[in-house]
């Protein structure tokens, strides 16, 4: 949307040592835990890097305490095993405490739009 001149595309981003902008995620995706701001893409990011995950995703859910907290949803590699407990600890050794998730829901696949663009907002309707 046009504002004052300005095109709003609803992105978050910053730039580089380099001058370059970097997108870092949406701002409607943003998780908002205990005042932190997280975004899943970074979350995303550290689970496609564990060897045993085939495919994440991550989204703010309510929470009491915190107001949301992160919650990862993984499709694990065929022939792999994998527990919460591992997921969480790979996790804690590479992110920020604050932004580990606290749930983890493994699925056998992340719905997705026709050209493989996961949809988000679906995992999020579906944890309404």
């Amino acid at each position: 949307a046009l504002k004052n001149g300005w095109f709003y595309t609803g992105d978050i981003g910053c730039f580089d040592e380099d001058g370059y902008l970097k997108i870092t995620d949406r701002k409607k995706d943003m998780i908002i835990a205990g005042g932190y701001n997280i975004y899943p893409l970074e979350v995303d990011g550290v689970l496609f890097d564990h060897p045993k995950i085939l495919e994440a995703c991550t989204i703010g859910v309510k929470d009491e305490y915190r107001g949301e907290t992160v919650k990862a949803f993984v499709v694990v590699k065929d022939g792999e095993t994998l527990t919460q407990e591992e997921i969480i600890e790979f996790c804690r050794k590479n992110l920020a405490a604050y932004k580990v998730p606290k749930i983890v829901e493994f699925i056998d696949e992340l719905p997705k739009t026709a050209v493989g663009k996961v949809l988000r907002r679906k995992l999020k309707e579906r944890d309404a």
